[in-house]
């Protein structure tokens, strides 16, 4: 660490300067003339010691201080430990952006979660729906990494941080006050990840710690904790390990009187076994919430209650007066799009009412109507009363005409009060009559139409509709470069061969709007729908192909979400992919207080609800599974929190509608075809060793390139332990690419021979020979013939069949070739040459003795012109030394079949011994 002047806060004394005379040098010391706090120094302090060249610090021992020197640098540290499962989580606060209304430090492990809480100081319009915004990031840098991407730095915010976002504001939106409309945001990001204890419950709890801590006026305190099944034991928070052997994955978040929020997928769990691992998750949240509630009553700040601004009071029974009549009326339209018309209409009357003209209300008395006789005469002569003194005649009385005075209010409450009050005259026509908007019952699912195969082209389509909402599904088979691949925390690549992706556009439902990238509502309803539908797919190795779903509303009127799960359900079978079973999704409602419109008090629960009533009502509730269990569910709620009872309710309330639903898309007009579309790719798989893999791929990709270019193939997926996949339209080119990778994979023995073999090039040291289509070998120059050749390309073009026999396969896997050991060796005569013999010649087939040439016309020998092979002209026989060349593959003599021979005049090595020219 360096010293600097700078550390201390007053001026620093001079440096004494070295003495010239002497040329001796003094230590230099910096010290304050006025002595600094402890916490100015950070800590140190200076001593001066005689010939030293250099500072020496030494650090304050604070045992020695005082109690007012010994004063931390944040002083409203504080730290506390919190029981979760069976270990503890660290919630720190007070040390790291003090200057929000409220941050926290959250430790799980090494798992790190900084949260912070900040307010507008300006309050935004009121309206219906509180100002809040969430943001979660995953920097990389917390697992010790970056980016796999081009830009390093943290960009647009991956769609499972999306969905997280979404975990932390749905359980804590119910428990704004309502009137609060100072903006708010609450940011949080993973600082440090070990790859053992996942963020995402921890930033649900971090977050509700936060907003108790700051400003925000809040009613309840809010924790969130992950359920996981292993065998039949109930885990708290169970890490990364845990979960590969759970059966369920929960997250719950709540407060200490109720349940706010459920998310989660299983695998076909009993209604029974998800009641028990919510309750084992409300008791943990329980936990947390008191510890946090006490640490909130001790360095808290105060709650900002004095911004609060409600409609006034009254506002809610003038437009009850105005409007009461005709709200029941409308809404009893079955139709949506009437309705929401009607209704725009009478909010415009109110508008009109209460801030144009201004409202009188009916309980007002008007003023005293005038009369003839109550007026005053005008010819009567007026009499004159002294000061003090009454008149003891006749009392007249001049009539005041009074005006009621109307009332005018802001449209923005007024906007606010006729929502409120078409909600309760909704919720106490659900009530009483017992009948909903479009006249179904409270367990009433609304009219099913299923229909599959409107696409021709698309390998699987189905249009579900339920009502009012329709949802088109169209599945898309492809290869592993179909799959979406995911740039996670960890590092691990992670491939997705399922994903379905939800799109509502603004149509929808009617309306006007922007289209752009896809919203968190989008992302979030397309992946409890993905979920749901996940477990019943068939494992990679039954079925190869990478699946996509697209899910379009095409019309909305609740549960879209679930009409998607329906829709994709039916699209699957359509394409042609063997489901384990059906699955059906439903959205359940709830009404909970009852007694004021007249109920018994038990809450009310809603099957298959509509827009309206989830809107006006007080959960959404969505449930997918198939007869056996659930897979996936998901419930948000308005209200301060529900109890496990209601849920249990409401959990088998909705197995019930999703059986109803299951029965209607059985009958499905058409049905789906369940066989694979013609126009779906073709798959073939094929098992091949793993250490010759590379053989397929080839140098650089090269070798798998070729392939694909000579067969037409769309892609060839190979993995290490030894699966290739091959991916085509054509059975024909899916057969020829088969054929070239078995030959290519295939384990060739010693002494094989291969038939008309095609020399797919010649280089100067031999010829290239394809022994199988996609495997070639090297036949060397001195293995293509048993006479001697100058070059391979005198006797042999490329394109030239040969029969060839294998030889030897070096350490590398390379094959080499022989054609000579398949041909018969020539006849030699054993006579010696005479000395003074020259060149004989033979005839090319004649079986006179070979005559030898002097050895001194060898090298002069070699250049004689070729004679043509037709003719039966005369050839001439030399020896002649083939030694190793550059750059040429020295071939080996260990087999057999290699063919050397050794000249006992010269003692080197031959190939081939006599070569013809």
């Amino acid at each position: 660490m360096l010293a600097s002047s700078s550390f201390h806060g007053g001026p620093c004394s001079q440096f004494p300067h070295s003495n010239r005379h002497n040329n001796k040098q003094h230590s230099i010391s910096c010290f304050s003339l006025t002595k600094p706090p402890p916490s100015v120094c950070h800590g140190f302090v200076f001593s001066k010691r005689i010939n030293s060249h250099r500072f020496k610090i030494r650090a304050l021992n604070r045992d020695t201080l005082s109690e007012k020197e010994a004063t931390p640098f944040f002083p409203n540290r504080h730290s506390v430990k919190i029981p979760v499962g069976d270990r503890f989580i660290t919630v720190e606060t007070g040390q790291i952006g003090r200057q929000a209304s409220g941050s926290v430090i959250v430790r799980d492990g090494e798992t790190i979660i900084y949260t912070s809480v900040c307010m507008s100081d300006v309050p935004s319009e009121p309206s219906d729906f509180f100002p809040m915004s969430v943001n979660y990031q995953e920097r990389f840098s917390a697992a010790g990494r970056t980016s796999g991407g081009f830009f390093k730095r943290e960009g647009r915010t991956k769609d499972h941080e999306v969905l997280i976002c979404r975990l932390i504001d749905r359980p804590l939106r119910p428990t704004m006050l309502k009137g609060f409309y100072h903006e708010t945001q609450i940011l949080s990001w993973v600082l440090s990840y070990d790859g053992v204890h996942p963020p995402d419950s921890l930033a649900v709890t971090a977050a509700g710690i936060a907003v108790a801590l700051s400003e925000v006026p809040s009613t309840n305190t809010i924790a969130g904790v992950r359920i996981g099944l292993i065998g039949d034991k109930f885990i708290v928070n169970p890490t990364t390990k845990e979960m590969e052997d759970s059966k369920l994955d929960l997250l719950l978040a709540g407060s200490e009187s109720g349940i706010l929020m459920i998310e989660g997928y299983c695998d076909f769990l009993p209604e029974e076994k998800l009641v028990q691992a919510i309750e084992v998750g409300q008791e943990a949240v329980r936990a947390i919430c008191k510890e946090v509630d006490n640490l909130a009553k001790k360095y808290g700040k105060p709650k900002m209650l004095d911004t609060i601004k409600l409609p006034p009071p009254e506002l809610y029974k003038h437009v009850e007066e105005i409007v009461g009549d005709e709200l029941v009326e409308v809404l009893q339209l079955k139709s949506k799009v009437p309705r929401r018309k009607a209704l725009s209409l009478l909010e415009d009357k109110v508008l009109s009412i209460l801030t144009e003209e201004g409202y009188v209300s009916k309980s007002e008395t008007v003023g005293a109507e005038i009369t003839p006789d109550m007026l005053e005469d005008e010819d009567e002569e007026e009499e004159f009363v002294v000061d003090g003194e009454v008149d003891e005649g006749d009392v007249h009385i001049k009539p005041v005409y009074k005006k009621p005075v109307p009332m005018f209010y802001s449209e923005v409450d007024v906007k606010l009060v006729f929502k409120s009050v078409s909600s309760k005259y909704l919720r106490r026509r659900i009530v009483e009559g017992g009948k909903r908007s479009d006249g179904r019952t409270s367990e009433e699912i609304r009219i099913i139409d299923s229909e599959c195969g409107l696409l021709p082209r698309a390998h699987g389509s189905a249009l579900f509709t339920r009502g009012e909402t329709q949802s088109l599904a169209v599945v898309t088979l492809g290869d592993k470069q179909m799959a979406q691949r995911i740039d996670n925390l960890v590092g691990v690549e992670d491939v997705k061969r399922f994903y379905l992706q939800y799109s509502f556009p603004p149509s929808c439902v009617g309306e006007v709007g922007r289209l752009g990238a896809p919203s968190r509502r989008e992302i979030g309803h397309g992946t409890l729908a993905e979920r749901a539908l996940e477990p019943v797919l068939p494992s990679e190795e039954e079925f190869p192909y990478t699946i996509r779903v697209e899910s379009t509303i095409t019309e909305s009127n609740g549960s879209s979400s679930m009409a998607s799960v329906c829709g994709g359900c039916l699209a699957l079978q359509d394409a042609g992919v063997p489901l384990k079973s059906p699955i059906a999704g439903i959205a359940m409602g709830l009404v909970v207080d009852t007694e004021e419109f007249g109920g018994d008090g038990t809450p009310l629960i809603l099957s298959d609800i509509t827009g309206s009533e989830d809107a006006s009502g007080d959960m959404d509730f969505k449930v997918a599974g198939n007869d056996d269990g659930v897979t996936a569910f998901q419930m948000d709620i308005k209200v301060a929190g529900i109890s496990l009872s209601t849920m249990k309710q409401a959990l088998l309330q909705a197995k019930e509608g999703r059986k109803r639903i299951l029965a209607e898309m059985l009958k499905c007009s058409p049905p789906p075809s369940k066989t694979l579309s013609k126009h779906a790719p073709l798959i073939l798989v094929m098992k091949v060793k793993p250490e010759r893999v590379n053989l397929i791929i080839g140098s650089g990709g090269k070798k798998v390139k070729s392939i694909i270019e000579e067969t037409g193939v769309e892609s060839i997926d190979t993995q290490d332990n030894g699966i290739v996949k091959i991916t085509s339209r054509d059975w024909a080119s899916l057969e020829k690419t088969k054929a070239i990778i078995s030959n290519l994979t295939m384990v060739p023995v010693v002494g094989d021979v291969y038939r008309n073999c095609k020399i797919t090039s010649i280089v100067p040291y031999g010829a290239f020979v394809e022994i199988v289509p996609g495997r070639e070998g090297l036949c060397h120059i001195s293995e293509l013939s048993p006479d001697w050749l100058s070059k391979p390309d005198d006797a042999f073009k490329v394109g030239d069949q040969v029969d060839v026999k294998l030889i030897e396969i070096n350490e590398k896997g390379q094959l080499r070739l022989s054609r000579k050991a398949l041909l018969p060796a020539p006849d030699q005569s054993t006579d010696p040459p005479s000395e003074n013999q020259s060149t004989t010649s033979v005839g090319k087939d004649s079986g006179t003795p070979q005559k030898y040439t002097d050895k001194s016309k060898l090298r002069r020998s070699s250049t004689m012109p070729r004679v043509d092979a037709d003719k039966s002209s005369e050839y001439t026989f030399t020896k002649r030394y083939v030694g190793s060349r550059k750059n040429e593959p020295k071939p080996t003599s260990s087999k057999p079949d290699a063919v050397a021979s050794s000249d006992s005049d010269s003692g080197s090595e031959l190939v081939n011994g006599e070569a013809q020219i």
